[in-house]
C-alpha cells in the first residue's frame, strides 16, 4: 500500500516481542510535546487525520488544529475538523435505507456505463438485524420461536433484500436476526480495538446509525451515532466534519458497595452529567476507580452516553481491555500487536498512574462508595431515584403537576383500584401496579455481573416460594447467544423461567417499544380506572409513550431490580420495611434476603463466562438462524426491484443522472413550503413511529390494498421513499407559522388552501414551482436522521433559509444537494418583514466559495443578504454534483 501523504515520514516499523514486523504505524509522539497533553480520545482523532491527510479531504492544517486542541477547543465559534472513522455499524431500521441507496447507486453506475461492482463500502461495514423482533409472546416455552416466526412473517421483504445485500456487497457483513443486539455483538465480536490486517496498524473507530453506538467506548474504541447520510459518506470513504469538542474529564475513585450494581453507577452518572451539561462534548473517564470497573461495567456506562447528552463516554484501553479481548476469544497474535501499538503511541492507559492524566477542559468527580441502589423515571432516563426513596417519589408524582415528574391526578382518584378477571382468576390493579417487567436492551444484557445477579436472585426467590403475578408481562431478551450460554451453564435459567422470565428473543425489544400487546383484560382495567401503571426494564430509555401506551410510568433498573419489582407487583414499595412475599412457613421474605452480593456474582462469573462460549456462539454468527438460512434471496450484483413492494423501492435520487456535472440548480421564484420557528427538530421533519390513518402515507398504502392493521411503522418502511416522502413533516406536533397551531399541515400559497405538507409539495411540483423552507434558530436539532434531509429533497425543497443549524443536519442537507442558507447576524424573517407568502429568488454563482454571501430577491421588491453555509470546498464539490452519493458515482466511473 502506498502512503504518499505529507506525514509519511512518521511511519515506523512496529516491533513485536522485540522483533521488527512488516507492519508499520504513525509515530504520533514525534509530533511534539503537545501530544502527551491531549486527552486519549483526541489522540484517536489526531491519528486518523495524520493517516488520512491528503490535503484535499484532510489538510495538514487540520492535523495542526487537532494537535493544538488545548487552545482550539475553547474557540467560541468552534473549530471544524474532518474525521474518517475506521468502520461503520448499522442496525436494520437505519441500515436498510443505506443498503437501498447502495443498490440504487449500482443501477446508476450500470446506466452510465461503469462497473456496478465498484459500488461497495470502502471501509468495513457491519449491519446487525436486531430492531424487528417484538414481544408478542411471553412466559411460555415456545415464546422465542413464536416471536421469531412472527418477525420473519412481518419483515420478509426487508430480510430478503438484506440477504441479497449480504451476498452482493463486499466489505459488508450482515448479521442475521436472532443473533443479538447490535451494540453487544459489536462489543463481543465486531470491535477490533486496533486494525491489524493491513501494513499499517491504527486505532479502531466507528460511527453507527444508532445513538447507543457509544457503548463501544467502554472497550476503548472511539465511536458515536450519526445519521444515515453521514454513515453512507463514511462507507464510501469520505470524512465527516465535526467541531473539535471540549473533553470533560470524569474522575472515578473509590469502590462500589457489595450490593451496588453497575446499573446504579450509570444512573448516578447520567443524572450527574445531565445536571452539569455535556451536550456536544466528549466525556473521558479516568482515575483509580476505573480500574475496579470491568469492561462490561464500563460499556454499561458508555451505553447511556446519549442519555447524559455527550458525544462519547470514553474509557481508554488498559490491561483490562486486553484481558477482555482474550476472554472473548480474539486472535492472540492480533492482541499482542494491539498492545504493542498502543504502548508505542502512548494510548495504553494505566488508570492508577496519575502522571498519565492528560489536560481536560474541566474535571468532575465521583466516589463509587457514594453510589446507592437506584432507578430512573418515571419519564426520563436521567431522573434518578434511590430505591429507598422510590415509594415516596412515586406517590409524590401522582398528584404533582403534569410534567416529567407529575401526572396531575386529583386527590379523589389517588386510591382508585380496578378488579379484573384474567384466565378465570380475579386480580386488582391500582396506581403503581407493574404491568411490564423486562430484562432487555443493550445497556445491561452485555454485563454478566447484572445478568448473573438476576439469575442468582431468581434462584433464591424461587427457593423461598416467591412468584410473579400472571398478568405481569415478564420477558428476558439476551443481548447475544453468549448470555444464554452462561445463564444455562450456571444453572439459573430454570429459576428465571419459573418467575416468568423466559427468553423471548434476541434484539432491541421492550426498550425500543417492541413490547407487544398486554392481555385485553389488563388493558381494559387500565383504561377503566385511568391508572398510572408501570413498566420496569433494564433498558436505557423510558420516555413517555415509548415502552407501551398502557404503562404511563416506566423505570430503568438493573436486571435484579426488574425481578424484585416484578415479584412485588408494584413500584410503591419500601423494600426495607415491606416484604416481597412469604415463604412456605409464612415468614416474610425481604429483598435483602435474596439479593446476591457482588462477591457471589463474581465467583459464578469467573467460573462460567469463558472464551469457548464466545468461540462457539460467534463461529456460526452468519449461519446460526435456520429461518434466515432458508430465506431465498435473489442472486446477482443488481437488485431486481419489485414494483409492488411497499417496503423496498429504488429511490429516485439518481434519475436522469449523467456523467457530466449538472447545471447549477437555480432557486427562482420559490415559494416557502413551510415557515417554521426555532428549534424545529429532526423528529418534526423525519417520519417516525406509527403511520396515522389519515396521513398521506396511509392513503398511499390504502391505494395499494394495505389495511391499517398491516401499516407497520415508518421505521419498518424506511426502504420505500414513496412512504417516507409522504411521512416527511407529518408530525402532529409540527408548528408551522402558516397554520398557527401544531399540525402536519401547510398553506398552499397560490390556492390559499390548507393541506397536508406532502400534498402541497405535489401541487407545487405539478406547477413546476421551486420550493424553499424558512426556519429560525437551531434548525434540525435533535437526533441525526437521514430522512430529515432526504424527505425535503423528494418534496422538491431546493434551499433552506434559517437563523442557525444543528451541525449534522446542515451537513446532511449538503449531502442531498439542498442549499443551507443563513440569515446575517441579528436578522430573521420577522425582522425583515417576511410573511413567507412571497416568492424568493436566490442567485447561486457557478464559482461559489465556502461561506460566500449571497443576495435573496423577494417578489415584494425587497432583498436581503444570506450566508451560504457550505463550509468547505469538499461540501461545495458535493453540492455541484447534486449530493454526496452522486459525487461518489461520478468518482467511481472515472476510476
Amino acid at each position: 500500500m502506498a502512503h504518499p501523504g505529507p506525514f509519511h515520514h512518521l511511519l515506523k516499523p512496529l516491533p513485536l516481542d522485540g522483533q521488527s514486523t512488516s507492519s508499520q504505524y504513525f509515530d504520533l509522539p514525534a509530533l511534539g510535546p503537545a501530544y502527551h497533553q491531549l486527552p486519549f480520545s483526541i489522540r484517536v482523532l489526531l491519528e486518523s487525520a495524520v493517516r488520512n491527510c491528503d490535503n484535499f479531504q484532510v489538510l495538514e492544517t487540520d492535523v495542526s488544529k487537532i494537535l493544538q486542541w488545548a487552545e482550539n477547543q475553547s474557540v467560541p465559534t468552534g473549530v471544524e475538523v474532518p474525521f474518517r472513522p475506521a468502520r461503520v455499524i448499522l442496525q436494520d431500521f437505519t441500515g436498510v435505507p443505506a443498503v437501498v441507496d447502495f443498490a440504487a447507486m449500482r443501477d446508476a453506475v450500470q446506466r452510465l456505463g461503469g462497473d456496478p461492482e465498484q459500488i461497495n463500502p470502502q471501509c468495513p461495514s457491519d449491519l446487525v438485524i436486531d430492531h424487528s423482533v417484538q414481544v408478542d409472546f411471553a412466559r411460555s416455552d415456545n415464546a422465542l420461536s413464536k416471536n421469531e416466526e412472527l418477525e420473519f412473517e412481518r419483515n420478509k421483504e426487508r430480510f430478503t433484500f438484506l440477504k441479497w445485500g449480504a451476498k452482493a456487497f463486499k466489505n459488508m457483513l450482515i448479521v442475521p436476526p436472532g443473533s443479538g443486539i447490535v451494540h453487544q455483538v459489536n462489543l463481543e465480536y465486531l470491535a477490533r480495538v486496533c486494525f491489524t490486517d493491513s501494513d499499517i496498524v491504527y486505532p479502531d473507530s466507528v460511527v453507527g446509525t444508532d445513538s447507543h453506538t457509544t457503548m463501544i467506548n467502554g472497550l476503548g474504541v472511539v465511536g458515536w451515532g450519526v445519521g444515515g447520510i453521514e454513515a453512507e459518506a463514511v462507507m464510501l470513504g469520505q470524512p465527516i466534519s465535526m467541531v473539535l469538542p471540549k473533553v470533560l474529564g470524569y474522575k472515578i475513585s473509590g469502590q462500589m458497595h457489595s450490593l451496588v450494581t453497575s446499573t446504579d453507577v450509570v444512573l448516578t452518572i447520567t443524572k450527574h452529567l445531565r445536571q452539569i451539561g455535556v451536550v456536544g462534548k466528549f466525556v473521558e473517564f479516568f482515575g483509580p476507580g476505573v480500574a475496579s470497573l470491568s469492561i462490561a461495567d464500563r460499556a454499561t456506562i458508555a451505553n447511556m452516553c446519549p442519555e447524559y447528552g455527550a458525544t462519547i463516554g470514553y474509557f481508554p484501553v488498559d490491561s483490562q481491555s486486553i484481558d477482555y479481548l482474550r476472554q472473548t476469544n480474539r486472535d492472540e497474535q492480533k492482541i499482542k500487536m494491539i498492545e504493542g501499538y498502543l504502548n508505542a503511541v502512548g494510548m495504553m492507559r494505566n488508570y492508577s498512574d496519575a502522571s498519565q492524566d492528560p489536560t481536560f477542559s474541566e474535571i468532575v468527580e465521583l466516589d463509587l462508595a457514594s453510589v446507592v441502589p437506584s432507578l430512573s423515571g418515571p419519564k426520563r432516563p436521567h431522573d434518578r431515584v434511590s430505591v429507598s426513596d422510590m415509594k415516596a417519589d412515586f406517590t409524590t408524582c401522582l398528584p404533582a403537576k403534569i410534567g416529567f415528574k407529575g401526572y396531575g391526578l386529583p386527590q379523589d382518584k389517588l386510591s382508585t383500584t380496578v378488579p379484573f378477571v384474567m384466565n378465570g382468576h380475579e386480580h386488582v390493579l391500582k396506581h403503581g401496579s407493574v404491568l411490564i417487567a423486562a430484562i432487555t436492551s443493550c445497556t445491561n444484557t452485555s454485563n454478566p455481573s447484572v445478568m448473573l445477579g438476576a439469575g442468582l436472585m431468581a434462584k433464591k426467590a424461587v427457593e423461598k416460594g416467591l412468584t410473579v403475578a400472571p398478568y405481569i408481562k415478564t420477558s428476558l431478551s439476551p443481548g447475544s447467544g453468549v448470555v444464554t450460554y452462561y445463564l444455562q451453564e450456571s444453572g439459573v435459567i430454570p429459576y428465571l423461567e419459573t418467575l416468568g422470565f423466559s427468553i423471548v428473543g434476541y434484539g432491541c425489544m421492550t426498550c425500543i417499544g417492541n413490547s407487544g400487546p398486554l392481555d385485553d383484560s389488563v388493558a381494559d382495567a387500565v383504561k377503566k380506572g385511568d391508572l398510572v401503571c408501570c413498566g420496569v426494564l433494564s433498558g436505557n430509555r423510558n420516555f413517555e409513550g415509548r415502552i407501551h401506551p398502557d404503562t404511563r410510568a416506566n423505570y430503568l433498573a438493573s436486571p435484579p431490580l426488574v425481578i424484585a419489582y416484578a415479584i412485588a407487583g408494584k413500584v410503591d414499595i419500601d423494600f426495607e420495611t415491606e416484604p416481597l412475599g412469604h415463604d412456605a412457613d409464612n415468614k416474610p421474605v425481604f429483598l435483602r434476603d435474596i439479593w446476591p452480593s457482588r462477591e457471589e456474582i463474581q465467583a459464578v462469573e469467573k467460573k462460567h463466562v469463558i472464551p469457548s462460549m464466545f468461540e462457539e456462539v460467534y463461529s456460526k454468527i452468519t449461519t446460526g438462524n435456520e429461518r434466515w438460512n432458508k430465506l431465498e434471496a435473489p442472486e446477482g450484483k443488481l437488485y431486481p426491484w419489485d414494483e409492488k413492494s411497499t417496503y423496498i423501492k429504488s429511490p429516485p435520487f439518481f434519475d436522469g443522472m449523467t456523467k457530466e456535472l449538472p447545471a447549477p440548480r437555480k432557486v427562482e421564484k420559490a415559494y416557502p413550503l413551510l415557515n417554521l420557528g426555532d428549534s424545529v427538530t429532526t423528529d418534526h421533519i423525519s417520519p417516525a413511529g406509527s403511520i396515522a390513518r389519515t396521513s398521506p402515507a396511509a392513503r398511499f398504502l390504502g391505494s395499494k390494498g394495505i389495511t391499517p392493521r398491516e401499516f407497520n411503522s415508518y421505521g419498518s418502511r424506511r426502504g420505500n421513499d414513496a412512504i417516507m416522502a409522504r411521512g416527511t413533516f407529518a408530525n402532529i406536533r409540527l408548528v408551522n407559522k402558516f397554520i398557527g397551531h401544531a399540525a402536519p399541515k401547510t398553506l398552499h400559497i397560490p390556492s390559499k388552501e390548507v393541506m397536508d405538507v406532502f400534498d402541497a409539495a405535489e401541487e407545487y411540483k405539478k406547477a413546476g414551482q421551486h420550493l424553499i423552507i424558512l426556519a429560525g434558530q437551531d434548525y434540525g436539532c435533535g437526533s441525526s436522521r437521514d430522512w430529515a434531509a432526504k424527505g425535503p429533497f423528494l418534496q422538491g425543497v431546493r434551499a433552506v433559509i434559517a437563523e442557525s443549524y444543528e451541525r449534522i443536519h446542515r451537513s446532511n442537507l449538503v449531502g442531498m444537494g439542498i442549499v443551507p442558507l443563513q440569515y446575517t447576524s441579528g436578522e430573521n424573517a420577522e425582522s425583515l418583514g417576511l410573511t413567507g407568502q412571497e416568492e424568493y429568488t436566490i442567485e447561486i454563482p457557478s464559482d461559489l466559495k465556502p461561506q460566500q454571501t449571497l443576495e435573496v430577491q423577494v417578489s415584494t421588491g425587497k432583498s436581503f443578504k444570506v450566508l451560504a453555509r457550505f463550509d468547505t470546498e469538499l461540501e461545495l464539490t458535493y453540492y455541484r454534483n447534486g449530493g454526496i452519493l452522486n459525487y461518489m458515482i461520478r468518482k467511481m466511473i472515472q476510476v
